[in-house]
């Protein structure tokens, strides 16, 4: 009785050409999620990371040339004695994204900051770099002074104009690079010398002043302002050292100034006998001033990483950075706080020779 069977159509979901709606479903936050990714890798946000850089040994050399000389010397450059390094992803001209702060996020030896905390604000890559080298130029000067004196010899210092403010009364008058030798007849040296004779006088007297120029001695005469309510002739002046043995550095593209107690570590050993560090790796931060102190620096704890990383077992830090310091030393590395180039250079020496008893490290 009944008809001829008919086999149904398959549904629309049988159909093993088509993907299910659970497939299509996952294809399409797939392709949400690369979407995603893809706007977050160009959307630039206001942040910088810095993470550890690589260490150099100032004694070392680049490129198969000695990164410090010192002419004269004959006491032949041995050790380690590293300066460390932090990189910065961020800031103008270079700016971070999403993904960079979620790999921040994962590394401990990473930190993230607001861009402002680290780069002037409006400042362009081109003026950071320019003044991070000359930071890094006026710290290796003052390096070599510091060394010089320890090692027992005379450094004289001069005055040398910089540049003048325009508009103000020395714009015409003074020259960058002028070398400042007497105000009102009274020889001077030091740019503190200068500034305390001009604000000697009273604004709108006329102050004298002999400076080199171009070899030659020449007089200019000045009347001067009233600024924040003293005497002012508009003048930026810079101290530079007269070294008694020239010293050179290469220190390649590093910029800033907190190379400079380990630079100074370095120019005293090619200037005394024996190896400083003897065969100990010693790494270290810190800027130097002229009387020979030692200042904080940023990055400290990056820097306590990349000086393990690269091999080094002790670690010279400043002592205003001991807060930062603390906890955060890698295993393997050993911190002595040091707050002038005398304490570091007798902890390089007590290192060398393994009377490490006494030595300061970090507390809270």
């Amino acid at each position: 009785m009944g008809g001829p069977s008919v086999s149904a159509p398959l549904a629309e979901a049988d159909d093993p050409r088509r993907p299910s709606r659970w497939v299509g479903g996952v294809l399409t936050a797939s392709l949400l999620l690369i979407a995603l990714a893809a706007i977050a890798s160009l959307i630039p946000l206001p942040y910088a990371v810095m993470s550890p850089g690589p260490i150099t040994n100032t004694l070392g050399t680049v490129d198969g040339q000695p990164i410090v000389q010192v002419e004269g010397s004959t006491e032949a450059a041995e050790g380690r004695l590293y300066f460390t390094t932090v990189r910065v992803l961020g800031g103008p001209g270079q700016r971070v994204t999403a993904f960079d702060l979620l790999g921040a996020a994962l590394d401990p030896s990473q930190d993230v900051y607001d861009e402002s905390r680290l780069f002037p604000p409006q400042s362009t890559r081109t003026q950071v770099q320019e003044e991070n080298a000359a930071e890094m130029a006026d710290s290796q000067q003052v390096a070599a002074a510091v060394a010089e004196r320890a090692a027992g010899q005379e450094v004289g210092v001069h005055t040398e104009v910089a540049g003048v403010v325009d508009g103000a009364p020395a714009s015409g008058v003074f020259d960058k690079g002028d070398v400042i030798l007497a105000v009102d007849g009274v020889a001077t040296s030091a740019p503190a010398q200068v500034r305390e004779a001009v604000r000697a006088r009273a604004p709108g007297d006329t102050i004298s002043f002999t400076v080199r120029r171009a070899g030659a001695e020449v007089p200019l005469s000045v009347v001067a302002v009233a600024r924040d309510g003293v005497a002012s002739v508009g003048v930026l002046m810079a101290g530079r050292y007269d070294l008694p043995t020239p010293v050179t550095i290469h220190a390649g593209a590093v910029g800033g100034p907190s190379a400079g107690l380990m630079f100074s570590l370095a120019i005293y050993d090619h200037l005394t006998p024996g190896a400083l560090p003897g065969d100990q790796p010693i790494a270290g931060t810190g800027t130097i001033s002229d009387d020979g102190s030692v200042g904080p620096i940023g990055g400290i704890r990056q820097k306590l990483a990349g000086a393990r990383s690269g091999g080094a077992r002790w670690f010279l830090a400043p002592a205003d950075n001991c807060d930062e310091v603390v906890d955060h030393v890698p295993d393997g590395l050993r911190v002595v706080k040091v707050a002038t180039f005398d304490q570091a250079r007798a902890a390089v020496e007590a290192i060398a020779k393994a009377a490490t008893g006494d030595l300061a490290s970090c507390t809270r």
